[in-house]
């Protein structure tokens, strides 16, 4: 894994001012790595997943090769005004603002295990709102998966509080 660590750089003052910026570019650039990546976040889901579900943006990236990995489907959880039809909303704080994320009212059947995949953990608004549509679809976040944890953000923290302690990450920072 410090392969797939040293192929993260840090970006400060982006996007603004104080924030340091983790760049998976040159992690997605490098094949072998990128695929041990996925790997390594597919084999950290428990048996039994229906679904895996992204972010918008980042979460996208790994989430969709993950849910090929693992035989399931996909399902994109979008920033409002990019999904049509009724959707769910959920909004939540960044480090840096605030944030709404979206998903189609129909994504998931009621009782789906679902397996949330992401590129970063860093204070856990974004996955705590995922997990917030989720319980509005009735499905069921059995795990999440992230590349990266920034353990010094505390966000592991903030999703045990709300019930979800499923979680592993393929790097630590």
């Amino acid at each position: 894994m410090n392969e797939i660590a040293s192929l993260i750089h840090d970006v400060p003052d982006f996007p603004k001012p104080g924030v340091v910026f983790k760049d998976i570019t040159p992690l997605l650039a490098s094949p072998v790595q990128f695929r041990q990546a996925v790997h390594a976040m597919a084999q950290a889901a428990p048996q039994g997943v229906d679904v895996v579900v992204g972010m918008e943006a980042r979460g996208f990236i790994f989430a969709a090769p993950v849910a090929i990995e693992l035989g399931v489907g996909f399902v994109p959880v979008r920033k409002p005004g990019k999904l049509p039809g009724d959707v769910f909303s959920q909004s939540f704080d960044l480090e840096y603002g605030s944030e709404t994320l979206t998903v189609h009212r129909n994504a998931i059947q009621p009782g789906a295990r679902v397996l949330v995949v992401d590129d970063v953990l860093a204070t856990g608004g974004t996955i705590a709102a995922t997990a917030g549509l989720l319980r509005q679809l009735g499905a069921e976040l059995v795990h999440v998966s992230v590349l990266l944890e920034l353990e010094f953000l505390g966000g592991r923290e903030l999703l045990a509080r709300q019930g979800i302690g499923e979680l592993s990450s393929v790097v630590k920072g």
